[in-house]
């Protein structure tokens, strides 16, 4: 028992850096002590301290009366670290939870001072500071990134005249026309209270049931049931401002403005079945995407694009731009690229910048200013309420992630976490004194001097009434595979839905888009196709087809920023192996090796590769489209195993471009698509293949196949006959 006694010291033995100064100098600039550290200790560290800034002897054990006696109270830096430890979450976000930011610049490539006196627009190539954070909407900060959801867009810039938020989301429309219902929908997407799930899922009787009760937000339905809710990449993704704003210029000249974001790359998602087994596989999959694109040189790019035109367009326009669930189609009103948005730094650390980053739709600089959208009207208000909740208090711009980045001079004082507070006598404005800031109308913001008349009451315009037509117009600019992807995410999602009477509401909104599609939903939950919904506005069938809605129909025409998983065995041809990577580096695409072992492999030359993932663990759905490269005793040696056989079965439905060498042939008959080889499938025998390759992956998916595929236990979709009942 004695010897149990006996106090041994516990030792914590980690990598040492590279290079100590570097460290031990940002380690003391990040606690704000100008550089300097305490001693160092004896292997070259900087001397650990509490909070109040006194050394640590010993982190290891908490200070006992003897060996195994009680914890002493006294033990302040046990206090202290214990304390923090505690209080080190703050409240998730109730919406927009799971998010991943990273740092760049914007830059103007098309000056505005034509319609707008905002100092970021004037100068062409001049940069400006600026933070993004994607976020998914309606699941938890634990859940995983390729739910089904909207995407959420947000981006700080910080301008000469103060921070700007752009607060938008990857679709250009939403699910209500008025603020004031925003917590019925975020309650309804929510699990419900009183079994708490499903998780970051739509696919539940509140959402479904409120949608049903919510006309306008069928045009919403539709973005969210499509491709465009499921992006491969946070990179390849567009954003939007959502709402109609006003640009400004010098001399108060309203000019209204939406904001688009388009990736340099283009667009690309997956589909469904992709989206489950990549959730499966890794559950951070875009954060982890967004950050190697950054830390191995591949910056992910946005253009700014703005659609501007005045109060005669907005007369004539066929809906009211006021209305959040509405757009501007880019062939009636062509987006003016006007400059670029680069991410090309990750944060330094998670929580200081992207978990405690507040951004606010109501921070707008001098020469941007709001139209009467009611759900922006909503969303200034409670942005900044939702941030003083968060953080803590109202000092949240103290936090050197929300702080501006030009000076700033205002009399607010106190509150939690203050940094700053006034100095001297002067706490108010106006004084007598002659010190503090003032006001300066010359420069400062202004808002739009609009007429407004009307009666004070509760109303929705008439104008807002149409909630079907663009709906329409939206699913039939869809390619006939984009339109199968939305019949069958709403089969499935409604296929969760218990009540029976909901599952039908929700159809006979869908007749007033398209009877066809509607019939085609019915028919896959086995359901008689009930009566048209009552509509407020009949639905406009004469909407013209807008390709700029499509995913497919915009392909990028480039490789570039996409992977592929080269399944690679022991003595695979080296030739071969070096003309596919050659080709897709020079595409500006990468790739992974997958093994049996995650040592990795040996090629035909005696030159080892090293492996990026053991095939149980790099399943084809990571990648944009796989190679195999396998000698005849790997071949062998895989042809059995599961993983392997669905690696390829599943790359082949999921439509992607196949290369394989001539050696893989029996890992294509047990996978079962020795029968299926198609125009998707490229075979590697010479260099000319491999550029034939990636080529080829160029289109990014093999659509053609998408029709004629089907998931195991999955039937194909027909059109229904039945008329409405």
């Amino acid at each position: 028992m004695k010897k149990m006694q006996t106090s041994t010291r516990a030792t914590a033995k980690t990598a040492k850096p590279v290079e100590k100064p570097v460290i031990a100098k940002s380690y003391a600039e990040a606690q704000g002590n100008g550089g300097e550290t305490h001693q160092t200790a004896a292997d070259g560290y900087p001397t650990l301290t509490t909070q109040q800034g006194i050394p640590v002897a010993d982190d290891q054990n908490s200070l006992k009366i003897g060996a195994r006696g009680p914890t002493l109270l006294e033990d302040f830096h046990f206090r202290e670290k214990i304390f923090h430890f505690d209080h080190e979450r703050i409240p998730e976000r109730v919406v927009h939870a799971r998010g991943y930011g990273a740092h760049g610049y914007f830059e103007v490539t098309d000056p505005l001072s034509d319609v707008t006196r905002a100092d970021v627009f004037q100068r062409k190539g001049e940069r400006t500071p600026a933070f993004v954070r994607f976020s998914t909407v309606a699941g938890s900060k634990g859940s995983a990134d390729l739910a089904r959801d909207v995407r959420g867009f947000a981006v700080k810039i910080y301008t000469k005249e103060g921070n700007w938020d752009l607060v938008g989301n990857n679709i250009p429309v939403f699910f209500i026309q008025d603020a004031i219902k925003f917590p019925d929908f975020v309650h309804s997407v929510k699990p419900e209270p009183d079994r708490d799930f499903p998780q970051a899922a739509s696919a539940h009787d509140n959402f479904w049931d409120f949608i049903s009760l919510t006309p306008e937000s069928m045009h919403m339905i539709m973005w969210v049931m499509s491709d465009r809710a499921i992006p491969r990449s946070l990179r390849f993704m567009e954003g939007f401002g959502v709402h109609t704003f006003r640009f400004l210029d010098k001399k108060d000249k309203s000019t209204f403005v939406k904001f688009h974001w388009k990736p340099k790359l283009g667009m690309q998602s997956v589909v469904w079945n992709e989206a489950v087994k990549i959730n499966g596989a890794d559950p951070d999959f875009h954060r982890r995407d967004l950050w190697d694109a950054i830390t191995t040189g591949n910056f992910p790019e946005w253009e700014l694009g703005v659609q501007l035109f005045d109060q005669k367009f907005a007369d004539k326009f066929a809906f009211d731009v006021l209305d959040p669930t509405k757009l501007i189609p880019e062939e009636i009103l062509p987006v003016r690229i006007v400059g670029r948005l680069v991410l090309d730094r990750v944060v330094d650390n998670f929580f200081a910048e992207t978990e405690q980053v507040a951004f606010c739709t109501q921070n707008v600089p001098p020469g941007i200013d709001f139209s009467n959208d009611p759900l922006l009207q909503g969303r200034n208000f409670s942005y900044l309420d939702t941030q003083i909740k968060r953080l803590g208090g109202p000092n949240f711009t103290h936090i050197p992630i929300n702080a501006p980045k030009c000076p700033f001079a205002h009399l607010q004082q106190d509150g939690h976490m203050a940094m700053r507070n006034p100095v001297g006598r002067v706490n108010y404005e106006p004084n007598s004194w002659g010190v503090g800031p003032r006001e300066n109308p010359a420069v400062g913001t202004r808002s739009f001097a609009e007429p407004v008349e009307g009666t004070k009451q509760r109303l929705r315009a008439d104008s807002f009434a149409d909630h079907y037509s663009q709906a329409r117009q939206f699913f039939m600019s869809q390619t006939p595979g984009e339109q199968k992807h939305i019949a069958d995410a709403i089969v499935f999602e409604l296929s969760k839905v218990e009540r029976a009477d909901i599952r039908a509401r929700v159809v006979s909104h869908l007749l007033n888009i398209d009877q066809d599609f509607a019939g085609t939903v019915a028919d896959g939950l086995g359901l008689d196709l009930p009566k048209p919904a009552v509509a407020a506005r009949p639905t406009d069938r004469k909407q013209p087809v807008s390709d700029a809605l499509s995913i497919q129909k915009n392909p990028p025409g480039t490789f570039e920023g996409r992977k592929v998983g080269i399944l690679a065995t022991d003595g695979a041809n080296a030739g071969l192996f070096a003309s596919l990577t050659a080709a897709l580096i020079k595409e500006g695409a990468s790739f992974e090796v997958v093994a049996p072992k995650i040592a990795g492999v040996t090629l035909s030359d005696g030159k080892q590769v090293a492996a990026k993932q053991k095939i149980d663990g790099g399943p084809s759905v990571l990648y944009d489209a796989v190679a195999v490269l396998v000698s005849d005793e790997g071949a062998t040696l895989l042809k059995m195993h599961g993983p392997t056989k669905d690696f390829l079965s599943d790359a082949f439905a999921h439509c992607k471009f196949i290369a394989y060498s001539t050696e893989a042939a029996p890992l294509l008959e047990a996978a079962g698509l020795s029968d299926k080889m198609d125009g998707g499938f490229v075979a590697l025998a010479a260099k000319p293949d491999a550029d034939a390759f990636v080529t080829a992956c160029r289109a990014l998916r093999f659509w053609d196949r998408e029709l004629n595929t089907k998931m195991k236990g999955e039937d194909k979709p027909v059109k229904a006959k039945r008329k409405p009942a």
